[in-house]
């Protein structure tokens, strides 16, 4: 007969060490309970119910640990009052929902003090569960002590309106949770509901304000599983007899919104408990190294040319979007009952109304809201008017409108996309509204932006598996838009002074926002991101109605919007035959004006710390060289070592000198550069850029940018942008190293040796990613060098691996251009031969096209070289080596 646990417990009771024996018999037994679930959640099951049958498995535990230490190891046969005790779940545990490795809230309920019997119990029961490794959330208070909490505490109130008795004395349990529930129903609900969402507006904060961050918190984050239970919570506040706060819920949500919230609630439910079981450990930020797997677990795969990731990653932020809209729609019934505290003087006069000139719209408590869904059915263009009436009166969109909007997303047929009513008012919104970017995103959160515009709406939610960018693609591109509107109001003079200054001379405005607004529709398509979306674009703009002269220029922008970029951070600007090239391609000086414009702002809106003063700079130097080329001037090689006079000169006899370079004032990007910058001038030899480039790898500097020139008297100047491992400016938070690194700069230069690297550690975030190494020679770019472009992962020592080549080949550096995006590495070389001529085509240059690839094709795993294995599955971002005219395709085309 099989002993049952109980059994086995007294048994354990009996050993020599009573705590480790009883820990061991519960650890089998919990561990097999756990392995039923996940084998459960392996099968399919529903994410809720999952965290349910981890709650009973909880349950059964502790139900089992209780009962051994109350009734065998400190038995009270006949319990004085004193000495009666229970044990209530409370929290999320007390909901009954648990993730794999979830804390679990306890409360310790006694009747009044403390006596030794209760200290007793309490003690061995959280011994026992710290020796099974289970966090616990452990509070022993008396009910009066409990209740008195839940009047001035929130965090406690909240805890409180989940209790649910495990185990111990039935009545003291049933009575307190009473006499809490009638303390609920009596109390003013609107400072715990305010309570409630001031924490959460302060948690989105910690975990980033932006609902679409790629590597998002599944518990904490905007749109995640918090937000819902915050839902469930108000709910019960209003409601506390009610289980989970149905009837409030029932009453605040239409049936379809109830469904959505069920469908949420599950859907993050059982990303939570695969991610926790992929990670093994209670980790909630879904970040990219685990996203394949969690992906591969709960049953996406690839379609066409999108991976499996980007697939499931799509999903979440839609379901993220969907969490928004019910926590609006909720907010709505709650400010309708005067359950929600206002937030503003207008907001406190009942029933106040407000006409605005447009039938059918009011302003209602400070908000843009509709008479009736029926304004939408009579008239569907009052759809996108309804937005630009918002940004005109600049009003947040009242919750009912939100509703309404969503509930008649069916009016946007293909009629309606070609009204000149409807496109006038969506273009006016975008070229000429006060704050484009919060309307732009109401409207792409109600659904109604990719349903009026069908291009936007396939990257909606639209992920890119890669380190580069820190948003979805429709998010970045909103904020894209907002930085354009932000350079066109003098808000970023200081950082931008020659956008702020040249945005206002450009003549089609509202053509710029409109390329910005589709400059990435085309990421993902069959024929690449630059072709995909000029064809996207041009599709658009004749639905829009623009004249085919306005449609080429938004075209020749989509298309060509990565060329800026490309050029300044892998071409050398200073050599005129770059300048000329570059001002071929853009034809004109308003092409030209709006390409920077754009450029600045699409790199600013990739992520934070993206953009610094060095890029900056770049973008300046050649759009100052290439509008001297469209004012008739003739561009002449620049001096690579103008801006460092005085380091060149302390050369000398020393032969070398090194430096570290502030950013200068007025520069492009004064914000905070997110970078140290080192230069090093000294007289150039064979393996110079090797060495200095062992020489920061051995000091464990990251280089995330570099320019390398020579002049012709044969000084050589290096400046390298650094950072360090933890992607802060290198010997921002220990200058010494910084010092140091320009000591050993100067001993390389001067051919003194550098150390070994440091072993570098595996960063399994970069290790989740394939990244196809590529390594193209172009002969025709220059015409006195071979231009070497190459992209593969970035790792540490990389750059200096490359330039071991070139140098083993006999290769001379006259020009390096060092990039980073991501987890991809994309350096490009001007080189010469050991003559100072340009290398000539042949067997020579494709065993160093070989040898680069070799390079590129290592990943360091605890310090060693080892071929880079097959990653998750995800597509080849680069269209590394494709020309278009003159310009060099960025290596992260579609990864940027």
């Amino acid at each position: 007969m099989t002993r049952t646990l109980d059994d086995r417990l007294v048994e354990a009771a009996s050993a020599s060490d009573v705590r480790t024996a009883v820990a061991a018999v519960l650890r089998e037994s919990w561990d097999a309970a756990r392995g039923r679930v996940a084998r459960r959640l392996e099968t399919g099951t529903n994410g809720v119910e999952v965290a349910r049958l981890y709650s009973a498995a909880a349950d059964d535990m502790l139900v089992a640990l209780w009962r051994l230490t109350t009734e065998v190891l400190y038995p009270a046969p006949n319990p004085t009052e004193a000495e009666r005790l229970s044990l209530i779940a409370v929290g999320g545990y007390g909901r009954g929902v648990l993730a794999p490795f979830s804390d679990l809230d306890l409360l310790f309920l006694r009747p009044w003090k403390s006596i030794p019997r209760t200290e007793q119990v309490i003690e061995f029961m959280l011994y026992v569960l710290w020796d099974l490794g289970v966090k616990v959330g452990q509070s022993a208070r008396s009910v009066d002590e409990c209740l008195a909490l839940a009047k001035t505490d929130m965090t406690v109130r909240t805890a409180l309106l989940e209790a649910r008795p495990l185990a111990g004395d039935e009545q003291l349990a049933e009575d307190f949770i009473a006499r809490f529930r009638a303390f609920v129903v009596k109390a003013d609900a609107r400072p715990f509901i305010a309570a409630k969402l001031a924490e959460r507006d302060v948690r989105h904060q910690k975990t980033g304000a932006v609902r679409y961050r790629v590597e998002p918190n599944v518990k904490d984050g905007k749109g995640g599983l918090r937000d819902l239970n915050t839902l469930f919570w108000i709910a019960r506040s209003l409601a506390p007899e009610s289980p989970l706060g149905a009837r409030v819920m029932d009453g605040l949500l239409t049936p379809r919104e109830r469904r959505t919230f069920e469908e949420s609630f599950d859907f993050l439910w059982r990303t939570r408990a695969h991610l926790h079981l992929t990670a093994g450990r209670a980790e909630e930020k879904l970040t990219f190294d685990l996203q394949p797997e969690v992906a591969r677990r709960m049953g996406w795969r690839g379609r066409g040319d999108e991976p499996a990731v980007e697939r499931f990653m799509r999903r979440y932020f839609l379901v993220a979007r969907d969490v928004g809209g019910l926590t609006r729609a909720m907010s709505a019934k709650l400010e309708a009952g005067r359950q929600k505290p206002t937030m503003s003087l207008s907001r406190l006069i009942p029933g106040r109304r407000k006409n605005l000139g447009v039938d059918g719209f009011v302003e209602v408590a400070g908000r843009l809201s509709v008479t009736g869904p029926e304004v939408f059915a009579a008239a569907p263009e009052k759809l996108l008017i309804l937005f630009r009436t918002a940004d005109e009166h600049d009003l947040d969109l009242h919750p009912d409108a939100f509703s309404a909007v969503s509930r008649s997303l069916s009016l946007v047929t293909p009629s309606l996309r070609r009204d000149p009513e409807a496109t006038r008012a969506f273009l006016d919104i975008l070229a000429q509204g006060q704050r484009p970017y919060r309307v732009l995103t109401m409207m792409n959160e109600t659904g109604l932006l990719g349903r009026f515009l069908p291009e936007w709406g396939r990257i909606v939610g639209q992920t890119q598996f890669n380190m580069y960018h820190a948003y979805t693609v429709d998010e970045h591109t909103l904020q894209a838009i907002g930085i354009i509107n932000d350079i066109w109001r003098g808000k970023l003079k200081a950082e931008h002074p020659t956008a702020t200054e040249i945005v206002h001379r450009i003549d089609d405005f509202e053509a710029l926002m409109l390329a910005m607004l589709l400059h990435d529709v085309g990421k993902g398509g069959d024929r690449g991101q630059l072709e995909d979306g000029a064809i996207a674009a041009r599709r658009a703009c004749d639905r829009l109605g623009l004249d085919p002269r306005r449609t080429e220029f938004v075209v020749w922008l989509v298309r060509n919007h990565l060329a800026l970029s490309d050029y300044a951070q892998k071409r050398d600007v200073s050599d005129p035959a770059t300048v000329r090239a570059f001002a071929e391609l853009v034809g004109d000086p308003e092409r030209l004006r709006t390409l920077l414009v754009l450029t600045v702002a699409d790199v600013r809106a990739v992520g934070p710390g993206v953009w610094n003063g060095w890029k900056g700079r770049l973008m300046r130097d050649l759009y100052q060289r290439t509008e001297a080329v469209f004012r008739g001037e003739d561009v002449t090689r620049a001096d690579p070592l103008a801006d460092f006079p005085d380091l060149v000169a302390r050369v000398g006899a020393a032969g070398a000198a090194a430096d570290v370079v502030a950013d200068r004032t007025g520069d492009e990007g004064a914000e905070p550069l997110a970078a140290a910058r080192v230069a090093v001038a000294t007289r150039d030899r064979p393996g110079l850029f090797a060495d200095l480039a062992a020489a920061l790898a051995s000091a464990g500097a990251d280089v995330v940018g570099a320019r390398v020139a020579t002049a012709d008297d044969g000084t050589a100047l290096d400046v390298f942008e650094l950072q360090d491992g933890s992607g802060a400016p290198y010997g921002q938070a220990e200058p010494r190293r910084l010092t140091r690194l320009v000591e050993a700069l100067e001993r390389a230069a001067r051919g003194d040796g550098v150390g070994a690297p440091p072993t570098s550690q595996p960063n399994p975030r970069r290790a989740a990613f394939d990244v196809r190494p590529v390594a193209l020679i172009d002969l025709d770019e220059s015409p006195d060098a071979a231009v070497i472009e190459v992209s593969g992962a970035d790792r540490p020592g990389l750059l200096a691996d490359l330039a071991r080549v070139l140098t083993d080949h006999r290769l001379s550096i006259r020009s390096a251009h060092i990039a980073g995006f991501g987890e991809r590495a994309v350096d490009s070389f001007y080189v010469t031969d050991a003559k100072g001529k340009k290398p000539s085509a042949g067997a020579r240059l494709d065993r160093l096209r070989a040898d680069l690839e070799r390079v590129l094709d290592r990943r360091d795993v605890g310090g060693a070289s080892v071929s880079a294995p097959v990653r998750a599955s995800v597509r080849d971002v680069s269209e590394f080596g494709r020309r278009r005219g003159s310009r060099p395709v960025s290596p992260g085309e579609e990864a940027r």
